[in-house]
């Protein structure tokens, strides 16, 4: 792998472009014109795309406005269905952690009682919402019946002899088909609030926001599933499939809720008292009872605890969310669960490239850095270049964060390489032995993920304005979380040589930047202040990645330095193609400090 001259010529003239680019966007910011949805400004006048300013008669608009307004609330069967189909698949997110790791007997008694917290969460809010239609005596009458037929379905799998499902057999089987059964069950009500609230007044805004409050609850719900099925030993594939199946009918049920609005409105009330009851007798008689087998009673009611406390902080946060909310607060929210994207194609496109070439440890490890170094003096010579912040402040904030990623990361090594089991060795909670040097590459992964945590502010900053539900937002957010993904997936791949490892760390910094841009739709924040965060993690990148980098040269220095040049290269193409994408379209119009 010597260098040509025509390779050196390549390197060294890749800088001027780099910095070029980044030169580029203090010029446009002055000379170019926004092309960008129209907008109307403060007076009477309308701003097209192409920024000429046009006065129009505002009384006279008014009807058309509304007449948009209503064809907006209409919303077409396709897309109710097209929406709760992505709702229930959201349920077999719960059975990903399953592909990477193995439980044994303690956690799957841990488990047992998260489950059961998971399950007797999503009974009360199945009986708040039956209360909520105005009839609490149909859901009491509807608990007492969900009770009496779950014993009964019981006593008939017991009479019915010998029951088996995936390989199981017996009364695990049985417990195995009640627990499936009922999930399933409570997806009826669930499908149908939401078909009735697509057809509510406020049409597909209020829609959206149901949809994705009870996609957010279904990942919980099928991690309860897939534990149920795991500790079992059913393989995460089918935990997986069954975990979606629990959710089938709830677009099943959705369509015709949403055309019969008014019927399904007056059962609904009896439906979620009776699946909550079947729950509740289930949680009592079978799960928790199991769980205490497994672990002592104090940590399953810890676990159960704890689940219950994070189901109803989700639905405290949706329900104060949907008290005071307008369509772009919608429109945003969904528009920050496609900024995942970007990370989840680069460790794809990484560990593509790594198995096919076999590419070698310290190339993988060179290639990290080289990504991360890329990462960290983007942001701060775009501020420096356009005068957004001056020399001194921004050196300041940048020293801060590496003085802090530096301290943190190695209070850590120390405190673990005193409780290593055995020379280069660390005990975990999950039975394997993790290197130091593994440690820290996983360290240099939290601190990419603090940098996705930054941009995932200012991201959610801009997806409230960005128009057209943010598909134009999407292919530059997903350009410049590219690289992320690929610096990630090829540090864990480096130094653990699993690709499942690598893939679920660049799934896990996908979910931080969606994360943290809900985050700052809720609070309601500002850009203001956000440039500071932005460079303080900029900094944590430089110590986290220079360890990294010195392993990769200690291993082979060649490869070492060829995968350096390899990430320079990568990622200063990724934000070159977006830089490009954004200076004459109005793709990133919406979120223009946090792409270009």
């Amino acid at each position: 792998m010597r260098f040509t001259v025509k390779q050196a010529l390549l390197f060294c003239l890749l800088p001027i472009v780099f910095f070029a680019c980044i030169s580029a966007e203090s010029e446009t910011d002055h000379s170019e014109r926004l092309r960008s949805a129209p907008h109307k400004n403060v007076r009477n006048n309308v701003i097209d795309g192409s920024g000429t300013e046009n006065a129009v008669d505002f009384e006279g608009t008014i009807g058309g406005m509304e007449a948009r307004k209503r064809g907006y609330n209409r919303v077409s069967i396709s897309t109710v269905a097209l929406f709760t189909l992505a709702m229930a698949a959201a349920t077999g997110l719960g059975a990903v952690p399953f592909f990477f790791v193995e439980l044994d007997p303690q956690w799957e008694g841990l488990c047992g009682g998260m489950a059961a917290g998971v399950m007797l969460a999503a009974s009360f809010d199945l009986i708040q919402e039956g209360q909520s239609h105005g009839a609490g005596s149909w859901v009491v009458i509807g608990i007492l019946c969900g009770g009496i037929f779950i014993l009964l379905c019981k006593k008939f799998l017991e009479q019915y002899g010998e029951v088996s499902m995936l390989d199981i057999k017996g009364a695990d089987a049985t417990k195995v088909v009640l627990v499936i059964g009922i999930m399933t069950l409570h997806s009826f009500g669930e499908g149908s609030g939401v078909g009735v609230s697509f057809a509510g007044s406020k049409g597909f805004s209020q829609g959206l926001l149901v949809t994705l409050a009870i996609a957010v609850h279904n990942i919980p719900e099928g991690l309860a599933v897939s534990m149920m099925l795991a500790s079992k030993g059913v393989s995460p594939q089918n935990a997986m499939l069954w975990s979606i199946i629990t959710s089938l009918p709830q677009p099943i049920v959705a369509v015709p809720a949403f055309m019969c609005a008014g019927a399904f409105s007056k059962f609904l009330p009896f439906c979620t008292g009776f699946a909550a009851g079947c729950m509740i007798w289930m949680v009592v008689a079978e799960v928790l009872p199991d769980a205490f087998k497994e672990a002592s009673p104090p940590q399953v009611a810890s676990a159960a605890t704890i689940s219950v406390a994070f189901m109803e902080a989700l639905s405290t946060v949706f329900e104060n969310f949907s008290h005071d909310y307008n369509s772009e607060d919608a429109s945003g929210f969904f528009v920050s669960l496609l900024f995942g994207l970007g990370p989840l194609l680069g460790g794809f496109i990484l560990v593509a490239f790594a198995i096919a070439f076999y590419l070698q440890h310290a190339l993988l490890m060179g290639a990290a850095s080289g990504i991360a170094f890329v990462l960290a003096a983007w942001r701060p010579l775009q501020l420096l270049v356009s005068s957004k912040m001056g020399f001194f402040p921004l050196v300041f904030l940048f020293a801060l964060g590496a003085a802090f990623v530096h301290v943190s990361s190695s209070s850590i090594l120390k405190l673990s390489g005193r409780k290593k089991a055995s020379a280069n060795s660390l005990p975990t909670v999950t039975g394997f032995p993790m290197s130091v040097h593994t440690l820290q590459s996983f360290l240099s992964c939290g601190a990419v993920a603090f940098h996705a945590l930054a941009e995932g502010l200012a991201l959610g900053v801009a997806a409230p304005k960005a128009y057209g539900l943010g598909r134009h937002m999407v292919l530059p957010v997903s350009l410049h979380g590219l690289p992320r993904g690929a610096a990630v997936a090829s540090c864990i791949f480096g130094a653990t040589d699993s690709w499942h490892s690598a893939l679920a760390a660049a799934t896990l910094i996908g979910f931080v930047g969606p994360i943290s841009a809900i985050g700052a739709i809720l609070a309601g924040i500002d850009y203001s202040g956000l440039d500071h965060v932005m460079v303080f993690a900029c900094g944590g990148l430089l110590p986290s990645f220079g360890n990294i980098i010195r392993r990769g040269l200690s291993l082979d220095t060649r490869k070492g330095g060829f995968g350096l040049a390899i990430g320079v290269w990568f990622a200063s193409l990724c934000l070159m193609c977006t830089k490009l994408v954004c200076l004459h379209t109005p793709y990133c119009n919406s979120a223009p400090e946090a792409v270009r």
